[in-house]
């Protein structure tokens, strides 16, 4: 059977990618305003419409209803939900291209009938608010995921790109991780401090994720996980979804990038702040040139995951239009397909693609039975005391 034969109505290699900004770049260049954008004709100043989708193989995504830190308390509430409308009406928007999926069972139907099935994944534990209400409401309008940090801690977990101030998740923090399980929304370990994963996954009893993701052995960057935590993955049954953010990639840009930041501090900028980083990326490109990733590297991310925690462990979360820079070969949501052919290249088999493009992750949300609540709500206050 070739690559390009469909099993159960969906292409092998279809993509389930883990992460994509589309909804906040909708909002920061257009206002949020649909009727100022047209994904079906193509949109050049995003990584990200659907001519690019379709060219790329995308079968389904988690589309990231993203806050910024910067947002706290009612803000960041207020901020999620806007998300999680905009990436309603994309799809009543588009409806003959996108549909929203709430468990595998849609995934995998939307798939085979020729849509991008559309799952949410909120990033950041502070869009909650501490609030296990709050997390509950958004698992009931569709949200599939809560990435439990964003680059800043929050007060009931670490974050990779802040100063440990936890030590990794408190009581409370575990506390959301359960309620998570309960009410079948992945932990998403995304941006948290190796400590944190730790800690959620002693207490994890269902799969969790990294929705973007890469190795840390291959690049050092807090971003990406250590090969202790990807060991646990195979025990857990979870999915580590390789990003191709060039930092996280290539430990020349992570070295570029460090070096970005800590201007950023000295000109008492907040580093963890993307807007006020990028707002010198320029200038301080002019002055450092700025490496360049590449498609191949990648690929090496791929197979230390595959190798570290197994083939049934791997996955793909490219971030598109969540940065602005993108390894050569892969500089939008068109490119999978190059990726896949590299991999090929490498003797990886049509097994091994259709494991990494999606099947590894409809596993995880069948068998985290993710969309699913299990049981009662808890009695624990909502708000950590």
């Amino acid at each position: 059977m070739s690559s390009d034969d469909h099993a159960g109505g969906v292409p092998r290699t279809a993509v389930l990618d883990g992460h994509n900004d589309l909804a906040w770049a909708v909002r920061k260049h257009f206002g949020g305003d649909l009727g100022r954008v047209d994904l079906a004709a193509g949109v050049p100043e995003l990584q990200t419409d659907l001519p690019r989708l379709r060219a790329g193989g995308v079968g389904a995504q988690f589309w990231s209803v993203y806050v910024p830190h910067s947002l706290a308390g009612p803000a960041a509430v207020a901020a999620v939900l806007e998300q999680v409308d905009l990436v309603h009406r994309l799809a009543e928007r588009y409806p003959d291209d996108l549909e929203i999926a709430l468990d595998a069972g849609d995934v995998r139907r939307i798939m085979a009938s020729g849509r991008i099935a559309s799952l949410m994944g909120a990033e950041g534990g502070h869009a909650i608010d501490s609030s296990l209400g709050v997390l509950r409401m958004l698992q009931a309008l569709g949200v599939r995921y809560l990435t439990l940090t964003h680059n800043a801690n929050v007060g009931w977990a670490d974050s990779g790109t802040d100063e440990p101030a936890a030590g990794g998740l408190t009581d409370f923090g575990r506390d959301v991780v359960r309620e998570m399980q309960r009410i079948g929304m992945l932990v998403d370990l995304s941006h948290t401090s190796a400590d944190t994963m730790r800690d959620a996954l002693a207490v994890a009893t269902e799969p969790v994720i990294f929705s973007h993701s890469s190795a840390y052995e291959v690049c050092r960057h807090p971003r990406n996980v250590p090969d202790d935590v990807l060991g646990t993955l195979a025990g857990n049954g979870g999915v580590c979804m390789v990003t191709f953010v060039p930092a996280f990639v290539s430990q020349e840009c992570a070295d570029w990038r460090q070096g970005l930041v800590a201007e950023v501090g000295r000109r008492g900028l907040d580093e963890r702040n993307l807007a006020e980083t990028d707002s010198i990326a320029a200038e301080w490109e002019a002055a450092h040139p700025r490496p360049r990733a590449t498609l191949s590297q990648v690929a090496d991310h791929v197979e230390h995951v595959r190798e570290v925690a197994g083939i049934e462990h791997v996955g793909l979360g490219g971030d598109y239009d969540g940065t602005a820079d993108l390894p050569d070969g892969l500089t939008d949501v068109s490119c999978y397909p190059a990726l896949f052919a590299e991999l090929r290249d490498r003797g990886w088999s049509d097994g091994d693609c259709t494991a990494l493009a999606h099947a590894n992750i409809v596993r995880v949300l069948a068998d985290a039975r993710v969309g699913h609540v299990r049981g009662t709500a808890p009695a624990t206050p909502s708000v950590p005391r």
